[in-house]
């Protein structure tokens, strides 16, 4: 069982991965443009700080046992992700348009000038 701030570290974790995914995704794209010089190392730099601080919390999960086993799609609403811990397994539930807003927030706030 995981308590509260191990679920707060893995949220974080969930939401840097699929927006991992997402600029990869993007990235392909932004490939084909003609004014790929411009875009291109923007997303670079946004990727490398997105994925700095995913394995950061990648090895913060792992010291204490906790890893994400798979991601399990229900529907056009909801998805479960499977969480092993020392303990036992964990099926936790998500709202697919959550995460989406979650992701893009973060990727707002991480554009943004401080």
């Amino acid at each position: 069982m995981i308590n509260a701030e191990q679920r707060q570290l893995l949220h974080q974790y969930l939401i840097l991965d699929l927006a991992i995914q997402s600029l990869q995704r993007d990235y392909k794209i932004l490939e084909q443009l003609k004014m790929k010089a411009i875009y291109v190392p923007f997303v670079e730099s946004l990727m490398k700080s997105v994925r700095q601080d995913y394995f950061n919390l990648k090895r913060k999960l792992a010291k204490q046992k906790i890893h994400v086993v798979g991601w399990h799609r229900i529907d056009a609403y909801f998805s479960d992700v499977r969480i092993a811990t020392a303990g036992e397994d964990e099926m936790l539930r998500y709202a697919n348009q959550a995460l989406k807003t979650e992701v893009e927030q973060l990727l707002i706030k991480l554009l943004s000038p401080v």
